[in-house]
């Protein structure tokens, strides 16, 4: 939530803040008698999480940007529709430079940071062996202009704003889809455990699981959100005063934790908690406390359709006071929590589980064929083996003729080892074994 001081500051906080979530930032002073805006180290962002990837990012700029006197003024006058056009973002040009230079420094964070998480991600998906979509991992840089790594220009600011625009719209689509996933996959694993039992176990499951479902749906009446009931009862149980003194701008300011004049969105999820526990209780084994969440938004998403007339997901003290005053403040009729509003079909259960099995059918059929290509390979590298063999053995069989030739001059004449051969002049054949030698002159010598 962009903590302003004055009413003029959090009216043109809300602009930004129907972009981003209720994102905090600390109000600064700003001395005018400057002419060079101090350079400040900016902490640590202290709101809570909006859920983006880029929420760090998204808040440091925000935090920046408010600090620059000129931007600050161009922002007070600025509407929603200057802002999705991009006219607030062609005002950076105009941003101190001190405030640029510890923008460019943000940027080359942001993308230090996205460059290590995707090399990681992509490291891990190549090391198992699954696909690495490259599509999805370069989504994670469409909040700033990639092309240009070192500087922070109109075109990252504008990107900014945009995709937080639409992130943050979708956002509470995105949590009622895998809540929706959540539920089905659980019940699907419950209706996979009942497969593997046996009859008489099997009934026990089932009349336990109806026991439990019953047991939960048996719970004190849930007031519905935002009615004078269901505010009441906060302002006796939580507040300790009398339910006949409500008066609602008290309450407002009670409940407005941090005095800036709003409802944000996480301090009206916070007035539900008294209807939560009436149904959920995280010691009960038929409570669930991811249900429970999802119940809190669907109670938050209603309140703020009822009261909310401007859409900037904020509610003002005036659009508080204006509910009050509509018969539907006075609603006396149960809130029908999750057990009466199904989350999903039967039709979606069935494609749920025909995606499983398309899935376990792509997975034996690349079974089959890992097991194939290792059968080939086995069948080649016994091949390979018996030619191997056959290598050797022709190798061995030259290597015994080689020393036979050796070992034989001429066939049917053995020498025996150490002894020299007798040698008839004119005649290199040696003489046969006890053959006498005779002594043949040689002319010259005596």
């Amino acid at each position: 939530m962009v903590m302003l001081k004055s009413k003029a500051l959090a009216r043109c906080g809300l602009v930004l803040l129907s972009l981003w979530l209720c994102i905090q930032s600390v109000p600064i002073n700003v001395d005018k008698t400057k002419e060079k805006p101090e350079e400040e180290e900016l902490a640590a962002p202290q709101s809570a999480d909006t859920g983006l990837h880029y929420d760090r990012y998204l808040r440091e700029v925000i935090e920046y940007l408010e600090k620059d006197p000129h931007f600050k003024e161009k922002l007070k006058n600025a509407n929603m529709e200057d802002i999705k056009q991009g006219k607030l973002s062609k005002e950076l040009d105009f941003v101190h430079h001190n405030f640029r230079t510890k923008l460019d420094e943000l940027k080359r964070e942001e993308m230090n940071r996205l460059r290590m998480l995707l090399k990681a991600k992509h490291d891990i998906q190549g090391g198992n062996g699954l696909t690495v979509d490259h599509q999805a991992l370069l989504k994670q840089f469409e909040h700033l202009n990639h092309i240009n790594p070192h500087t922070f220009e109109v075109e990252d600011l504008d990107r900014l704003i945009k995709s937080a625009t639409n992130d943050l719209e979708n956002f509470d689509k995105d949590r009622h889809d895998e809540f929706k996933r959540y539920e089905i996959m659980k019940e699907h694993e419950r209706r996979e455990r009942l497969k593997n039992m046996n009859e008489e176990d099997r009934l026990k499951e089932e009349q336990h699981y109806e026991e439990m479902k019953k047991k939960h749906a048996d719970h004190p009446k849930v007031n519905h959100p935002g009615s004078q009931d269901q505010l009441k009862e906060v302002w006796q149980d939580t507040d300790g005063l009398d339910p006949a003194d409500f008066d609602p701008k008290t309450f407002f300011k009670m409940h407005d934790t941090n005095g800036d004049g709003f409802f944000d969105e996480s301090e009206l999820e916070a007035l539900f908690t008294k209807e939560l526990e009436k149904v959920y209780d995280h010691n009960n084994e038929e409570d669930d406390m991811v249900e429970m969440e999802e119940e809190r938004l669907r109670m938050r998403e209603h309140v703020m359709n009822e009261v909310d007339t401007n859409k900037d997901r904020l509610v003002s003290l005036d659009e508080f006071i204006a509910a009050t005053k509509k018969d539907e403040f006075l609603e006396k009729d149960e809130w029908e929590t999750l057990d009466n509003n199904p989350v999903y079909t039967e039709e979606e259960m069935k494609e749920y589980e025909q995606h499983l099995a398309n899935e376990a059918n792509d997975i034996n059929k690349k079974s089959d064929e890992l097991q194939k290509q290792r059968e080939e390979l086995e069948r080649k590298q016994e091949e390979l083996n018996a030619q191997k063999i056959g290598l050797q053995q022709a190798v061995e069989e030259m290597e015994k003729l080689k020393a036979q030739k050796a070992e034989v001059k001429q066939p049917g004449t053995t020498v025996a080892e150490g002894e020299r051969a007798p040698v008839v002049p004119g005649n290199n054949q040696p003489l046969p074994s006890g053959h006498p030698q005779q002594d043949v002159p040689v002319p010259g010598h005596s």
